[in-house]
């Protein structure tokens, strides 16, 4: 179900132990609290399965739904 309100997208990075994933989401801003933009569920259940799939190096289907960057070990 969609919450009424101004609807907004930004890029939210998800972060895991060997990646770092940039999805871009939409935000609500509701019309009786405009305060602050909020997430609808599923939004939240979206960045909880990128982070379990970035945990489980499912990279395949993070690049379908993100940009991937990689950690590299210093020197």
């Amino acid at each position: 179900m969609r919450n009424p309100g101004q609807r907004i997208k930004r890029t939210r990075l998800v972060q895991s132990e060997k990646y770092v994933v940039a999805v871009e989401v939409e935000m609500v801003i509701p019309a009786d609290d405009p305060s602050e933009p909020c997430y609808e569920a599923e939004t939240v259940k979206l960045l909880r399965e990128v982070k379990e799939r970035a945990d489980r190096n499912d990279v395949e289907w993070l690049t379908k739904h993100g940009k991937v960057y990689i950690a590299v070990e210093a020197a």
